[in-house]
């Protein structure tokens, strides 16, 4: 048997809603006037999480301060435990982009929690008499405060995995330059033969490279750990109970477990989306470097016949419909791809940033989107290149070790025996005739004896050369 729809009501008029859904009148309204990425706030749990322990600390708080009855406060806290645990994710399905600088995602939350709370007094859902969505739930609340105190948590919630797997990542890296410790190859700038190193400190540098950005992730947590809960509309804290914003803060500590703090200027910490240019700038730099690393991997497995063919990378699957036998590096791709993709939006970050006016920037939910995302893409793409391609790739030790004994390269280790001239016109005659510096230097010219090459090219000297003249 299906049951009659309620009927809920705002400023604006009536409309049924389902007897079965959570959610009210207002949410309503977004589904109907927002549908662009088709991507709902439910697919960011960690999102939905944050907003029901700002609506329990305010609670709290309120409770605290006199301003909310007690019982009602109690349930509301209820309420959110239930919805931080995930319960009624499905209940949250405003469009991540929307307009209203958020206020269908609060009035989302506001919803669903004060039906929740309504159904464990015992009330029917729409019972707004007993436990209201705005005068209990958004009580001391804007969603100007309430959400961006939400998405910092939420922030700060996502980076600790996104930091682990970048770690891990790095740390995969640096076993590969352990194991790759003794392989002796050619190194390169501009695409051209340089000098000898070890391939297992090349991919120690890009362990190196990728470890720097754990500290930047950790600078973006201290800076999006700054709420202004509080604040309410523009900053002034309008309609809220003295000494609330420290308070609530204190509750929103305890029931995180972050470093939370209160802004010292709750006017500028409304307006103030700095805290989101520097963390989309780190995601911007880590997807620069982990797509760089992704070229040099393509590059050093290119061939296998004609090619570098230095390393090889784990063949996934068949590369190609008309080609048999080729294999692509197609984990390497797609993390290029991503990376591209969190590049872009940081752009958007940038000018969703800049667009702001006033005392408040209204374009924080496609700031929230570009974050949130890029955060789990990267996250998902640090996990991939790391299980699907770092952990089986393996060295052509053999291979790589000819290349640089056939490179005109290893001349530059004699310009200190030799100088530069002299060492310029052998690479010149060897590039000429094709013949190797070994056979010029020693064989044709005596220019040295065999004991000094020897002296001069052992594998140690290669790859941490020392002065010898």
């Amino acid at each position: 048997m299906t049951t009659s729809p309620r009927v809920e009501h705002d400023f604006l008029g009536e409309l049924p809603i389902p007897e079965d859904v959570y959610y009210g009148i207002q949410t309503l309204r977004a589904l109907e006037n927002f549908y662009i990425t088709g991507i709902p706030v439910k697919t960011e749990p960690l999102f939905v999480q944050a907003l029901a322990f700002v609506k329990k600390g305010a609670a709290l708080a309120n409770k605290e301060l006199g301003v909310l009855d007690p019982t009602i406060a109690d349930y509301i806290a209820q309420a959110c435990d239930l919805v931080a645990s995930g319960q009624f994710d499905n209940q949250f399905l405003t469009d991540m982009i929307q307009g209203g600088a958020g206020t269908s995602v609060n009035m989302n939350a506001n919803e669903v929690i004060a039906n929740v709370a309504l159904e464990l007094m015992g009330h029917r859902k729409g019972d707004y008499q007993y436990c209201h969505p705005n005068n209990h739930v958004n009580c001391s609340q804007s969603t100007n405060d309430a959400y961006p105190t939400a998405f910092r948590i939420a922030l700060n919630n996502k980076l600790v995995g996104y930091r682990e797997t970048l770690g891990q990542l790095a740390d995969a890296f640096f076993q590969k330059g352990e194991e790759f410790h003794n392989v002796l190859k050619m190194g390169r700038t501009q695409l051209q033969d340089a000098v000898p190193m070890s391939m297992g400190d090349e991919f120690n540098a890009f362990a190196t490279n990728l470890r720097e950005e754990l500290l930047r992730i950790d600078d973006s947590r201290r800076l999006i750990s700054e709420i202004n809960m509080g604040a309410t509309a523009i900053g002034t804290g309008v309609n809220t109970p003295p000494g609330y914003a420290g308070l609530v803060t204190k509750h929103l500590r305890q029931i995180t477990g972050l470093d939370l703090s209160l802004a010292g200027d709750l006017i500028e910490a409304t307006y103030d989306t700095g805290a989101y240019v520097q963390l989309s700038g780190v995601l911007k730099r880590t997807a620069v470097k982990l797509s760089k690393i992704c070229n040099d991997l393509r590059l050093l497995a290119s061939g296998p016949r004609a090619g570098l063919f230095e390393i090889n990378l784990p063949p996934l699957q068949p590369g190609s419909s008309i080609m048999p036998g080729k294999v692509n590096p197609v984990v390497p791709e797609v993390v290029n791809q991503t990376a591209f993709y969190v590049i872009g939006a940081d752009l958007t970050v940038t000018m969703a940033a800049e667009a702001g006016q006033l005392q408040l920037n209204v374009m924080e939910p496609v700031i929230s989107f570009a974050l949130f995302t890029s955060i789990s893409y990267m996250t998902n793409a640090c996990r991939t290149l790391r299980e699907k391609c770092v952990l089986g790739i393996t060295a052509n030790a053999t291979h790589a070790a000819n290349l640089v004994y056939n490179s005109i390269g290893i001349v530059t280790q004699l310009n200190p025996v030799l100088g530069y001239e002299t060492s310029a016109s052998i690479a010149k005659e060897a590039l000429a005739t094709g013949k190797s510096v070994h056979d010029i230097a020693v064989t044709e010219r005596g220019l040295l004896t065999q004991a000094k090459w020897d002296e001069i090219f052992t594998f140690e000297n290669l790859i941490r050369p020392v002065f010898i003249k």
